[in-house]
């Protein structure tokens, strides 16, 4: 069974200018195949099929249909980042580091600058991190309650709501949230992961 968030992400994504940005790519992952298909490319593990750069509601509407196309079309799985990219950020970065990779040598590699940038670079007040949650165990109501009532104890904010929402994945979900002290949310769960700036599931075929 697939998953489409599409609905569901929309009510995440608050542009506020022509400079803001988010960053959605879709890759086909070696996990996602039978073990004796290969996926090609240079990294096994993963291919970029196509990166956007979403820039208003009406460009993510627009391209829904293009990218579920092209998910189940390469059997791939699209993602999207919920912190918010600047295009003018995004460019001086871009700039330093084509120019790093000229200095170098490194010539090969400079038509990926653009995405690789987008998809690192982030200097976003209103942050938003992922606690994944994967497989039944880690997904059941009272360990989300527990997560939710333990992220309100803690810093900034003691008190207010950190959890934003919950997106499914096909094994499990991501629980959205806005930032917390982590080191005091491990010492009550050690083996859950937390992400500060990875890309969430949109669509899954």
């Amino acid at each position: 069974m697939g998953v489409n968030n599409f609905k569901q992400i929309r009510e995440l994504l608050n542009f506020r200018s022509k400079d803001d940005f988010y960053f959605l790519q879709i890759l086909q992952r070696k996990k996602d195949f039978k073990d004796t298909q290969k996926i090609s490319g240079t990294n096994n593990n993963s291919r970029l099929v196509k990166a956007y750069y979403i820039k208003s509601l009406d460009h993510f509407d627009f391209l829904e249909d293009e990218i579920i196309k092209l998910c189940e079309l390469f059997n791939a799985r699209a993602g999207i980042n919920l912190n918010r990219r600047s295009f003018k950020k995004t460019s001086l970065q871009h700039l330093k580091k084509v120019t790093d990779q000229i200095i170098t040598g490194d010539y090969s590699k400079a038509y990926k600058a653009y995405s690789s940038v987008a998809g690192v670079h982030n200097n976003e007040s209103d942050k938003k991190w992922i606690i994944d949650l994967d497989g039944e165990d880690e997904n059941s109501f009272d360990l989300i309650y527990s997560i939710n009532e333990c992220i309100i104890g803690l810093q900034p904010n003691i008190g207010e709501s950190k959890t934003i929402c919950r997106v499914l994945s096909k094994n499990g979900s991501h629980l959205i949230t806005s930032p917390f002290n982590i080191a005091d949310f491990k010492k009550q769960f050690p083996k859950l992961e937390i992400h500060k700036n990875n890309p969430t599931n949109i669509f899954i075929p």
